[in-house]
């Protein structure tokens, strides 16, 4: 018995250092500075396979005027999930020329899936009700460094 309460002592720890590990990581991330008509966004950019699994996963807050900007190799239909997300999101899908395609919002660790309407490179995170709040709807530009072409 104290064996097996030891092991599951010891898998409890590697599991909340493992998602500790997951945020840490993702709280170093390049960052970029977009905006949404007079609404300024710091992004926090994932580009590479890895950085877009881990995502927002396991944050327990985000500033209002933060996200994470998911950076694609090319267009394609993105879909989105929530397991290990702890904050309730919204998904801008957005294309090459920063105009949102489609808005997502996304429950807190759920399996739905959750698409671009068509194939977008980017795809940007914010707490949940920011779109809305500032009027952002499918159709509206973004702006900043990623869109400029």
């Amino acid at each position: 018995m104290k064996r097996a309460l030891t092991a599951l002592a010891s898998l409890a720890l590697a599991a909340a250092s493992l998602s500790a590990t997951a945020q840490d990581a993702q709280m170093n991330l390049q960052r970029v500075t977009l905006s949404a008509g007079m609404h300024q966004i710091d992004a926090q950019v994932a580009l590479t396979p890895e950085q877009r699994t881990v995502g927002l996963m396991f944050r327990k807050e985000m500033p209002q005027h933060e996200g994470m900007l998911f950076v694609f190799e090319q267009p394609s239909v993105q879909c989105f999930w929530m397991m290990n997300t702890l904050l309730p999101l919204t998904a801008a899908f957005v294309a090459d020329d920063g105009t949102v395609v489609n808005l997502a919002d996304m429950k807190p660790r759920t399996t739905d899936s959750h698409c671009s309407a068509k194939p977008v490179r980017y795809v940007l995170e914010m707490n949940q009700g920011w779109f809305a709040k500032k009027g952002i709807k499918p159709g509206a530009k973004l702006a900043g460094k990623p869109f400029e072409k």
